[in-house]
This record gives structure tokens, sequence and C-alpha cells, in this order.
């Protein structure tokens, strides 16, 4: 009975060895041939076969020469990529195939034919990263094991262009545009000109005009091409429909959903109307500023936050501007006619923004005509000018790069406001269709000129766990004087997205919007702050005194450590102290229910929590003043904030002021200590070109003294190791 037993079990035995060895086969035995690259299946498809995702194949079906891709995480990369495909088409009637490379296969790049072009517009997000719709671009043009439809990786055949997007005052400067570009030269690609790099603390705009002229004049030669074989052809047709359904009409909805009411996932392309379920003024009375503080409700709403995370704002925009760009088109009779708009070429020139709408809609709610008017449009826009001296004098601001500068820029100029200053009409009196002269310019050319009105992103100031369904926002509302010139005066400039939230910071408290005086002037009061149109399309933003607004959550990687026994050292003065408010939260929601459970005792190797808090007065602008404390206690004294009042004492010796840098050294040997030997982590946010460059400054000395060295030599190969492991990381802005 045994040895019979004993041979059915080797029998099944061998069974199972077999059929393991069948099924596994490809896997133990592989085959001679390549592994194929599971990336895509177009490269074993005929031209694609039809495949959404195989760039090549579209450009063959529509005979196009050019690929750009951009990498774009607020829209601006998407606006220059656009522009570049409609010069390359009015330049030398070359079209263009305009591809969101999230959208796209990269494994078929080698297949690009000899005359042909890719053009890539990249810009550098956060600490040097690539923006969310890049990274699988990136990451396959740097990770060695990708293959591309060759079988390797050579990309000697492809010729291509550069231009990226970023910000000096960040450390990687560019670093995604350098990055990709080294990538692809190593495979044997060959770029066309130089490399473009467009800075935004200085001015994106005149860094791009600098840059294109050379590399359209390389690129003609690279691709044999000559200038003069395109021409002016529109990007879309504007059609004025005299009937349509009114509720299928778009009156500032953001999404198809939003129309029709329908629930859906919220996100960038289907925000939230979100419930402002509270606000207040941060700031105390008598500061001549204002400070937002907005919480919006999204119980029910699917929307998940964590701290850290950002949150998108779509404003409106203001009321003036809408009306004078109207007035100046000569559309304000005309404002609320339904419109339809149809691409002429779909694959260099999307709609935008939703359709049908109208005149007054597409410019409250779709295009940010609140914008600084650039330089390239003027020229555009002179040959429709009502007047030769308009004409003239529009000319002049596009050729002459020293008077746009003093006029336009340092004016602060919007486009509506230009026009009415070259028909020599008075900007400052309320626009009307009577005192502003109207200019004979294609709807087709504003919507094809001025970009999409785009989220504003602030930095969300509270945590999930202590706040899960509402979402904080701390927010400075911008204000401030523009440059005068011969031409123009002094005026307000008012900031869109924060004067939005400030306008419904009233209307939801029931404030009367206060009067100012005008720049340089005393009193009276005679200017008044800019109103929005709050209540939304159709009246959808408000519910007797509820208001909404449209809201989404864009992810972060600013994070506290998981290990509460890990110190951490925040820097933020002003409104940078917005995330650091979130991570205090999240800690002490943390050690409430540590507390519970194991007692105070709990908390006791927790690490120390240090907070470098700066504002001007503490009796002005020291935000969430009384909240502190209170924090403080119930962590136990492991959180402690040291706050520096830059306008009332103390003072250095010498009579300067004194900042949070000055704090962070004054407590030198704890912070290194924290950071050295605690394995400690260090955040900072806020201004990127001051503070947080003295910042930096500051810990890479203190670290750099606290190894025996200098900052120059250890303290810089400190702050390089802790930027590497995520142990310094940065949420800053311009």
């Amino acid at each position: 009975m045994a040895s019979s037993s004993s041979s059915d079990i080797l029998i099944l035995a061998i069974g199972v060895v077999l059929a393991a060895l069948y099924l596994f086969k490809d896997s133990i035995f592989p085959s001679s041939k390549s592994k194929a690259v599971p990336i895509s299946t177009s490269k074993n498809l005929p031209n694609g076969s039809g495949n959404p995702r195989d760039f090549i194949a579209k450009m063959k079906e529509s005979k196009k020469r050019i690929v750009i891709f951009y990498g774009s995480q607020t829209g601006t990369a998407e606006e220059y990529a656009i522009r570049l495909a409609k010069e390359a088409k009015q330049k030398f009637g070359l079209s263009s195939l305009v591809c969101d490379p999230e959208e796209y296969d990269f494994e078929n790049l080698d297949q690009l034919p000899d005359n042909s072009a890719a053009i890539f517009v990249m810009a550098t997000y956060g600490e040097g990263e690539p923006t969310d719709n890049a990274v699988t671009l990136t990451q396959n043009l740097s990770d060695e094991s990708f293959e591309f439809s060759n079988g390797g990786r050579d990309l000697s055949n492809l010729k291509f262009v550069m231009f990226g997007l970023g910000n000096k005052t960040y450390e990687h400067y560019n670093a995604i545009a350098r990055k990709v570009e080294a990538d692809l030269m190593a495979m044997g690609a060959h770029r066309i000109g130089e490399r473009g790099e467009g800075d935004d603390d200085r001015s994106m705009e005149e860094d791009y005009l600098e840059w294109k002229d050379g590399m359209w004049e390389a690129f003609a030669r690279e691709m044999g091409v000559e200038e003069g074989q395109g021409g002016d052809s529109a990007d879309f047709v504007v059609t004025e429909l005299e009937t349509h359904p009114p509720e299928k009409v778009y009156l500032g909805e953001l999404s198809a959903r939003a129309l029709t009411r329908t629930k859906g996932i919220h996100d960038a392309k289907n925000p939230y109307a979100s419930p402002v379920l509270a606000s207040k003024e941060l700031f105390e009375v008598e500061a001549s500023r204002n400070c937002v503080h907005i919480e919006f409700g999204i119980e029910g709403s699917g929307i998940a936050y964590q701290h850290g995370d950002h949150v998108g704002v779509w404003p409106s925009n203001p009321d003036l501007e809408v009306v004078r760009l109207l007035c100046a088109l000569g559309l304000y009779n005309k404002k609320d006619t339904v419109i339809g708009i149809e691409s002429l070429d779909p694959a260099l020139a999307k709609v935008p923004f939703p359709v049908p709408t109208t005149y007054a809609t597409v410019l409250r709610h779709y295009i940010d005509i609140s914008a600084v008017a650039g330089r390239q449009i003027l020229g555009a826009l002179s040959k429709f000018a009502p007047t030769p001296e308009a004409e003239a004098a529009l000319k002049a601001l596009n050729t002459n790069k020293e008077e746009y500068n003093q006029v336009v820029h340092d004016g602060c100029l919007k486009l509506g406001e230009v026009l009415q200053l070259a028909a020599s009409n008075d900007i400052t009196s309320y626009p009307t269709p009577e005192n502003t002269t109207a200019w004979n310019i294609p709807f087709d050319i504003i919507v094809s000129s001025i970009p999409r009105l785009q989220a504003r992103y602030y930095s969300i100031s509270s945590s999930p766990k202590m706040h899960p369904t509402t979402i904080h926002v701390t927010a400075v509302v911008l204000k401030y004087e523009s440059i005068p010139s011969q031409k123009v005066n002094a005026k307000w400039v008012y900031g869109v997205g924060t004067n939005f939230l400030l306008n419904v910071k009233f209307a939801a408290t029931g404030e009367q919007a206060p009067m100012i005086a005008e720049p340089g002037k005393a009193q009276p009061a005679t200017v008044s702050v800019p109103s929005y149109a709050i209540e939304g399309p159709r009246g959808a933003y408000k519910q007797e005194t509820m208001y909404k607004v449209p809201i989404h959550v864009r992810r972060s990687t600013f994070r506290l450590p998981t290990n509460p026994k890990s110190p951490v050292i925040m820097i933020g003065p002003g409104t940078g102290i917005a995330p650091f408010r979130g991570f205090v939260q999240e800690r002490v929601a943390l050690a409430r229910r540590t507390v519970e459970k194991n007692g105070p005792e709990g908390l006791a190797d927790w690490g120390k929590i240090y907070l470098f808090y700066g504002c001007r007065k503490s009796t002005e602008d020291f935000l969430y003043k009384n909240e502190w404390p209170g924090y403080t206690a119930e962590l136990g004294g492991k959180f402690s904030m040291h706050t520096a009042c830059s306008r009332e004492p103390p003072y250095k010796p010498d009579g300067s002021k004194i900042y949070v840098q000055d704090l962070i050294w004054e407590l030198r040997d704890e912070v290194a200590k924290a950071v050295l030997d605690g394995k400690g982590y260090v955040y900072i946010c806020g201004d990127a070109k001051g503070m947080a460059k003295s910042v930096e400054e500051v810990l890479q000395r203190l670290l750099g003294e606290a190894k025996g060295g200098s900052g120059e030599v250890e303290g810089a190969a400190e702050m390089k190791l802790l930027k590497e492991r995520s142990r310094l990381m940065l949420d800053v802005w311009s």
C-alpha cells in the first residue's frame, strides 16, 4: 500500500513539473530573437494601424513634417508649443503635430523621416522635476533598457529643436530641457540651432523672442526650406449662431459635466464647485494689506488631499477688463451673442475652451485678458488699427523693445488698455462704447493669441487628519503700483486669483469692498478694488448666502517624514507658513492618537519640530497667531516656534532688520545637530529669490562648520546630499 502511494506521488510530481515547463517555457528557454519592448504595440502594427498613440502614423496620414512635444504643468509650455507650430506654418508652410507626450509612445521616435524634425518645449517643475505629463518621456529617454523600434538606442537620424521654460531663482534652472537635450544627443540626435531657455523670473516672452529668430534661420538651413512659403492663415472659424438651445450654451462652465450638472471625477479638467464654508481676514485692521483665509468644503465631492498638496482655484477676469476689451473690439452690444468656434487644424490648435459660448463669456471666463499684453501680439494686431496713428503706435510698441518695456511691461498694461492707449483713448475712465475706439480685430485672432485662463495654485494650509472635509487656503492679496512713464501714470495692479478670492470673502461675510486712494495720492479714497462675477455661470456659484468656487487638487511631494522620531525644521515667512500649518496639524492629530493610546510618554521619543516664521509686525500680520500656543501644548514640548518681526524691535546691533535666516543662525548648533545627528528633514516655503536663497546659504554655512569645514566645501556637499535624499525640500515661488 505504501509503495503504491509513493508511485502515485512520483507520477503526480513529474506531471506537475512537465506542466510547469510547458507553461513557462518562454521564460526558462528564451528565444534567440530580441525581446520586444513592452511599452507599446504600435511598432508591431503596420503604420500604427490606427493606434492613437502612434505619432509617426498620424504625421504621415496628415502630411506633417514637424512633431512638437510639450512638457507643461500650468499650460505655458503648451502655449509656446502652439506658437512654434503656428510660426512654422506662417513662415515655411509646414504643418505640425502638437503632442501631449502623455498621450503618445516613443519607441518609434527613431522612425521620424529625414525631412522631418521634432521640437521639444519642456518646462521644469518643482525641484528639477519633469512636469506630470512628461514623466514617461523623460524616463524613456534616460532609461538605458528602453529600446526604440530598431532594437537599440540610436537616434542619429533625429533632428530636434529645444526650448526650455524655467525660473532662475530656482536651483535647477531649466534642468529638464537640458537633461532631455543631453539624453537625445547622447543617442546621436542632432540639435538645430541653439537651445532656447526662458526665464519666468525675468521675462519668458522676451527670452523666447530673442531666441526664435536665430532658431528659425538654422531650421530653414537644416530642413531645406525658405521663409515666405507660408502665409497668414486663421486657426479658427468663429460663427455667430442665430439659434441654439440656451441650455447647451457654455456661460463659464469649465466642463461638460458642469454644464449638464452630472457627477464625475473632479480634477483639472472638471473642477469642483466647492462651497466656501468659512472665510476671514488674517491681517489686523491697521494693516495696509489683505490676507484671506478661506475654507473650501469637499464633503461628498470625491476629492481627497494630503498635507503639502496644492489647491488650484479657477478665477474669472475682473468686470472692468471684460467691459474694456468688449468695447475695444466693438463687441459690447453683441456681448451675449452665441458663437461657435471650430478649429481649422485640430492637430495644430484645439479650441481651448468649451463651445458654443458667447463673446463676453470667452473674455470673462476662458482667456487670460488680465495678463500684460505680449510684444509679439501687438505687431499682429496693428494691421487692424482704426487709424494710421493707432497703427503706428502699436507698431512702435511691437518693434521698439525699450518703449514696450517702459510703457507696457512696466505699466502693467493689459491688451484692452494697450488698444485704448494706441487709439488715444483715456484708459483711466470707465470704458464705454462711446469713449473707446473700436478695433476691427477678427475674434478668431483673439482666441488664437491670448492664452487660456488657468487655475491659480496655493499651498493647502490644513491637514486632512484634522480637517477631512475642508481645504484651507491662506493667500496674501496681490496689489502693487505700476511704474509710471511719460505715456502712462502709475496705477494699482491687482493679481487676478487673490483679488477674486478677496471678492468671494467680502460677499461671503457680507462686507462692503473698501475704496482706496489712487497711487501716490493721499485721501480721499476714490478707487474701487476690482469686482468679479462671483455668482458664476447661471448663478451656479451662489445659493442664498453661500458662495462656491471651482477648485481641484494637485498632488505634491512636499511631505513630512512618516516617522515622527525624525526632527523637522520648517522655514516659512509670510504665507510660506501655509503648508506648515498643515504639517503641524498633521503631527497634532497623530499626537492625539498617540497620547490617547500610550499617554503623554508616547511622545517622549519624537523628534523636535522647529518652525521659523517671519512677518512685519506681531500686531499686524502674524498669521494664525492665536493657534500656535495650542499646538505647542498638544505636542508636549516637541514643537517650538521662532518668529522674526522685521519691523519691530529687537533689531541687530547695527539697526538692521532680523529675518528668519538670522534666527536659524542663532540656533545653528541645535539645527546642525537635528540635521546631522538626528537625520532631520528641512522644509523651505516662500519667496525663492530672496528668502529661500538666503536660508540655503545659512544652512550651508552652519552645516559646513558643524562638520569641521567650510560652507563652500563641506556645507555644499551636505546640502547636495540632503536634496538627493529628499531631506531638504522646497515649495517656493518668485
